[in-house]
C-alpha cells in the first residue's frame, strides 16, 4: 500500500507549502502530491488551482490589482487573479494561505509564511527528507488544466517532463497524473515513469468536452475504457466513491468491482481522497453525518 499526500499534510498545514510537504514526508507518507501549473515564464509552480486569489495574498498586493480579470476555465467562468499572467518572480513575491479556512479555521495560523513552491522546490524536499528520515519518498504531480495552459503556449507535458529529465527522476521516484487522457498519452512518449489516469466520479475529462468527444468518466471505467487507459498510463486512480459508493444517507454502500476490473487490464489503482474532517467522512449506518 501506497500512502500519497495529497497537497502535503493539507489537514494541518495549508496544502501546497514546504511545511505541508514536510509534515506529510514525517507522519509517513511515500509520495507527496503537488498539483501544478505554469507561469507566465514557463516555471511549474505547486497550486491547486491556477486562479490564486484563495491559496496567496495577492489581493493585498495593489501593484497587481489590475491583473485583476475574469477567464474561461474549462468551460466555466473564474474571476480572480491567474498563476499564468504573473512570472516566477513577480509570484515568489506572495505568500501562501490556507484554502478553506472556515473547514480548517487551524491552519489559517500558518498563514503567510511561506512562499509557493516550485516543482524543483517540491523535489528538492522530498530527497532531503528521503535522507533525514531514511526511506525512500517520492513525487507525484498532477498537472492542472493541461488543454488549458497548452492553447496558451505552456504545454505542461513538454515542461514537466523537461524538468524530470533534468532532476533525473525515474519509476520509484516519481508518477505523473492527469484527469486528461490526452495529456498522458503525450507524455507517455515524453518520458517513462509511471502514468496515473485519475478518473471522477462524475462529468468528463475536460480535453474530451473540447475535441467533442462525449464519453464521460464514467465510460473509461468499463472494461473497454480500462483496456485503452493500460495502453497509456500504469495506474487508475479513481474517486473513492467508485469504489465504495455512499448510500443516499451517506453511509458507505457495498463495494463494486472497479478494483477487480482495473487489475484484469493490468492497471495498479490508487483510489482519492480520503480526508478526516466530518464533511468528507461517511455516515454511520442508521445515522446521519
Amino acid at each position: 500500500m501506497l500512502v500519497i499526500a495529497h497537497r502535503g499534510a493539507s489537514g494541518y498545514r495549508p496544502e501546497h507549502t514546504p511545511s505541508a510537504y514536510r509534515l506529510a514526508a514525517a507522519l509517513g507518507a511515500d509520495y507527496l502530491e503537488p498539483d501544478l501549473v505554469a507561469t507566465l515564464d514557463g516555471v511549474l509552480v505547486a497550486r491547486h488551482e491556477n486562479e490564486i486569489s484563495g491559496t496567496t495574498d495577492i489581493a493585498d498586493h495593489a501593484v497587481f490589482a489590475d491583473r485583476r480579470i475574469t477567464k474561461i476555465i474549462d468551460g466555466a467562468a473564474v474571476t480572480g487573479w491567474f498563476v499564468e499572467d504573473f512570472t516566477y518572480e513577480e509570484l515568489r513575491t506572495l505568500r501562501a494561505r490556507e484554502r478553506m479556512p472556515a473547514l480548517r479555521a487551524a491552519n489559517t495560523a500558518y498563514d503567510g509564511r511561506e512562499t509557493i513552491p516550485t516543482f524543483d522546490d517540491v523535489v528538492a524536499l522530498a530527497r532531503q527528507e528521503s535522507q533525514r528520515l531514511g526511506r525512500p519518498i517520492g513525487v507525484i504531480p498532477e498537472i492542472k488544466h493541461p488543454a488549458y495552459f497548452r492553447h496558451l503556449g505552456l504545454p505542461l507535458e513538454e515542461l514537466l517532463a523537461e524538468r524530470l529529465a533534468v532532476l533525473g527522476l525515474r519509476k520509484g521516484e516519481a508518477m505523473v497524473q492527469s484527469f486528461e487522457p490526452t495529456s498522458l498519452r503525450r507524455l507517455s512518449v515524453m518520458t517513462g515513469v509511471p502514468l496515473v489516469q485519475l478518473v471522477d466520479s462524475e462529468n468528463a475529462p475536460n480535453d474530451f468536452l473540447r475535441t467533442g468527444d462525449g464519453r464521460t468518466f464514467l465510460d473509461l471505467i468499463e472494461p473497454a475504457g480500462l483496456r485503452e487507459i493500460s495502453t497509456y498510463a500504469q495506474v487508475l486512480a479513481p474517486h473513492k466513491d467508485l469504489v465504495i459508493p455512499r448510500t443516499s444517507s451517506g453511509a458507505l454502500g457495498e463495494p463494486t468491482s472497479l478494483v477487480d476490473q482495473a487489475h484484469r487490464a493490468g492497471l495498479s489503482v490508487q483510489v482519492w481522497t480520503f480526508r478526516a474532517e466530518r464533511r468528507f467522512t461517511p455516515a454511520r449506518p442508521g445515522h446521519g453525518r
